[in-house]
């Protein structure tokens, strides 16, 4: 819903060069929201989905504070000062959401190798 707000400020505002970043996060969050939703992650075992949402959640932070940094810098108006105020916003969730799924990619790292070698020759 953050990036949705932070989209339509910016293409509200002089800094609407900057629109595609969150028009990009918010349809891969609304990819993988329904990925977990309709259970994909159990169906397409070779994918790490807990690799795909934190590596989504380490770059979207990145970006967000890039881009809020130049919208609060570079353009007065106020549309551009809101979606730079909301994409610092949208940088704290994303960075608690990386901490979390960083635990939860940890977990699950640890999971797969549990497993011992002859396990996986038998398989």
């Amino acid at each position: 819903v953050l990036s949705f707000i932070i989209f339509i400020c910016y293409i509200a505002s002089l800094a609407s060069s900057f629109m595609m970043a969150p028009l990009m996060e918010f349809l891969l969050a609304l990819f993988l929201f329904f990925a977990y939703t309709f259970k994909l992650n159990e169906k397409f075992k070779g994918l790490y989905w807990p690799l795909s949402d934190f590596l989504r959640c380490v770059t979207a932070a990145i970006i967000y504070f890039a881009i809020s940094i130049a919208a609060v810098s570079r353009y007065s108006d106020g549309a551009s000062k809101a979606g730079g105020v909301f994409g610092f916003i949208a940088t704290i969730v994303f960075a608690i959401d990386f901490y979390i799924t960083f635990n939860e990619l940890v977990a699950f790292l640890k999971q797969g190798r549990s497993e011992s070698p002859e396990e996986r020759k038998s398989e």
